[in-house]
């Protein structure tokens, strides 16, 4: 008996042998890490892993490859004190690692973990490569995703349907985006900005695009390819004679056409589309397809027919697939989804910690009936632009993810959690906290969520950095469950020059709710323990974004200062506050050139990396400059509201354009108060000045960023 129920065991676990994932995870964390795990695969119809110890080797367990791979990131977390994070994937394990005690089991009934917004791919990942990439998926592994948006070398498929319908070469280039711009032509918004693109980034992209899913699929993650929903370039009326609506003029630019359902060519082209699709990444069982997307017009259109017609092109292509639709302002209309079949459709509820649809009656986006009968996913966005700035709302992200699950309606259909930020790279307290929340089945509080963060994050429990975080977790990371501002509170530097500036972006809908001196207080006790700590990236990392974020609140003060002078006509005390406005802003560049994360040149350079001639170079680097300034050109950017909304506190930035058009501003109103009349400032005329440059900026660091910090922190405070 005993013989049998051994081989039944071995028939149903599975000690993973040197080709796995988890295997080469480990590797790339540690070399000679995988030989200090023993890790099992149990078969299980529900997620789950498993904590255990067998003689002085630590076991992880669990039901498949990204299941085991968030099993040894939590091990990593609350045993090892290790934090794998964007600011840093490997570490030094130790010879003998911490035993578990007692075997430790987690498991979600919460099938899905979704990953990215079509903007990340912009605001984030527009110049990743392959090194890049690896990074990346080993850490949506780790944090247990397995449904990620998968986007990369959609502007390959466009380019061969569009040429098989008969556009040429010119024609192709007018319609496909540069690559700072694809998240918004791929949504629709607009056609040919920042391109044409060359021959070489297509395949180049190809390549990578292949590298990731294949990537994607030994880990048994699920990629999300983009899906086909009725674009069509401006012009396919008069060249291809089609019916087409027109959906209107997005943020100053045109937006393609869209294709009507009953055309007699809408299954050839859609047909075509996925053939295409298929033929350089095969097929895929989620689609992601979001037309009329913020505010696309829907006149002269019938929704359930565009519903019914989409889904039966997905379905042409795989009938097994599900749609993915996020659901942003009016998407999806309901006429859109009422008469799809269940199960055939999954709902980002795109920002439920800020605007959640599927039913909170408090939500200033409540959808009385939420989603119906469809399935959706509870995100957070929490960042817009990939801007740089403190920010979120932990307990509202807890609370709000606790209330769906008791709402009745609500957790019948509540399929997963998912990360959709339009960057990344930014407050990582916050993504740790989202993505652990399916793996918690109780209700929790920060509070004692934060003190393990803490310790898991820098290695060891420290008080001060424990006092440090409650101070952050209770006032900018805990905006109200009311307020509705996109993002971080933004930095004034960062602002278009005026008297009374308060926002950065057009959208920002900010407010002051919390109190600076905890954020500045927070900054003084990170200082206070920093020596501690040389060479915990993770700490560095957090210490300049926080000192960074103090002196942001400084500034704000500053400016007010400058402000009320001039009005008082105090020339002198005008040029004192001008001018310490003005260092403050140089010394914020001087401490994030310590940090490469935090550098303009590492985005600049990754862009021009990608680049095989001068051209090309010159192409991608301008796509980079333009799209964390003006974003657009003139109208785009001043009627269309997108100056400044991908606006970023880095180095190289602060000092060469932010600094200029402060000082600019101010130099101005000086001769205003010595009587001079002179014109209003050309801002646009300014900044695309500094877009068309080209000269160099370095990624690497430069400076000790503790010494740095404790400096500038002792100086200004």
């Amino acid at each position: 008996m005993k013989r049998v129920c051994a081989v039944l065991l071995l028939a149903v676990i599975t000690t993973i042998v040197s080709a796995s994932p988890i295997t080469g995870l480990l590797e790339r964390i540690d070399r000679g890490a995988s030989k200090k795990f023993i890790i099992e695969e149990v078969k299980s119809d529900t997620d789950f892993f498993e904590l255990d110890q067998k003689g002085s080797r630590v076991v992880i367990r669990g039901n498949n490859s990204v299941s085991i791979a968030t099993g040894l990131n939590w091990y990593l977390k609350y045993y090892a004190g290790i934090h794998l994070s964007w600011n840093g994937m490997t570490a030094t394990l130790p010879d003998v690692l911490p035993p578990v005690m007692k075997k430790e089991r987690h498991e979600t009934k919460l099938p899905w973990r979704y990953d990215l917004n079509y903007c990340t791919y912009s605001y984030s990942m527009a110049f990743w490569d392959w090194e890049r990439w690896e990074k990346e998926i080993d850490w949506m592994a780790l944090h247990g995703i397995n449904l990620p948006l998968a986007i990369t070398g959609t502007e390959t498929v466009w380019y061969n349907v569009l040429q098989k319908l008969g556009y040429n070469k010119t024609e192709i280039d007018e319609f496909i985006s540069g690559p700072g711009f694809f998240a918004w032509w791929l949504m629709n918004n607009l056609e040919g900005w920042g391109g044409p693109n060359p021959d070489h980034w297509y395949t180049q992209q190809v390549s990578l695009q292949k590298k990731i899913l294949k990537r994607m699929h030994e880990y048994g993650i699920e990629p999300v390819l983009p899906g086909y929903c009725g674009m069509v370039p401006h012009n396919a009326k008069a060249k291809l004679g089609l019916n087409v609506s027109d959906p209107g003029v997005w943020c100053g630019y045109r937006r393609s056409a869209f294709l009507q359902p009953d055309d007699s060519r809408f299954e050839e082209i859609s047909s075509l589309y996925y053939k295409e699709l298929e033929k350089l990444y095969g097929k895929a069982n989620y689609y992601s397809m979001d037309p009329f997307h913020e505010g696309g017009s829907t006149d002269g259109v019938n929704l359930d027919a565009v519903g019914k017609a989409v889904m039966k092109a997905m379905k042409k292509a795989n009938p097994k697939a599900v749609w993915v639709i996020q659901a942003w302002q009016a998407n999806p209309r309901p006429e859109l989804i009422r008469n799809l079949e269940t199960g055939d459709l999954l709902i980002l509820d795109l920002t439920s910690e800020c605007r959640p649809q599927w039913g909170d009656p408090e939500s200033e986006w409540y959808r009385k009936d939420g989603y119906g009968k469809h399935n959706w996913v509870y995100c957070m966005l929490l960042n817009y632009g990939a801007n740089v700035g403190l920010h979120g709302k932990m307990d509202n992200v807890i609370d709000n993810y606790y209330l769906a699950k008791e709402n009745l309606r609500a957790r019948a259909t509540l399929k997963g959690v998912g990360m959709t930020p339009e960057g990344i790279e930014n407050n990582p307290v916050m993504y740790e906290l989202l993505m652990e929340l399916p793996w918690r089945p109780e209700r929790f509080t920060k509070e004692d969520w934060l003190k393990g963060y803490v310790k898991a994050r820098y290695g060891k429990d420290e008080p001060v950095l424990q006092l440090a975080w409650g101070k952050l977790a209770n006032s900018i990371y805990n905006a109200p469950k009311e307020l509705t501002q996109q993002g971080t509170h933004e930095s004034v530097f960062c602002a278009r020059p005026g008297l009374d500036v308060y926002q950065v972006s057009s959208w920002s809908e900010m407010k002051d709710y919390y109190d600076p001196q905890e954020v500045i207080e927070a900054a003084r006790l990170m200082v206070s323990v920093a020596d501690r700590y040389r060479g915990n990236t993770n700490f560095e990392y957090d210490l300049v974004d926080v000192v960074r974020q103090a002196i942001a609140e400084k500034g704000r003060l500053m400016q007010k200062a400058v402000t009320t002078a001039y009005r008082a006509g105090d020339k002198e005390l005008f040029a004192m506050a001008s001018q310490k406005f003005l260092n403050l802003i140089l010394l914020q560049d001087q401490l994030l050139g310590t940090r490469t994360e935090f550098r303009l040149g590492r985005w600049i350079n990754s862009a021009r990396a990608l680049g095989v001639t001068p051209e090309e170079k010159a192409l991608y680097e301008w796509n980079a400059r333009v799209q964390v300034t003006t974003w657009g050109n003139r109208n785009a950017a001043e009627r269309g509201g997108l100056r400044d909304y991908a606006h970023k506190e880095w180095n190289g930035l602060l000092k060469d354009f932010y600094y200029m058009r402060w000082k600019l501003y101010f130099d101005n109103l000086a001769r205003k108060m010595e009587g001079e009349t002179i014109p209003e400032i050309d801002f646009y005329a300014v900044e695309e000045a500094w877009v068309k440059r080209t000269n160099p900026y370095q990624a690497e660091p430069e400076g000790d960023c503790v010494d740095t910090a404790k400096l500038i922190f002792e100086t200004l405070f």
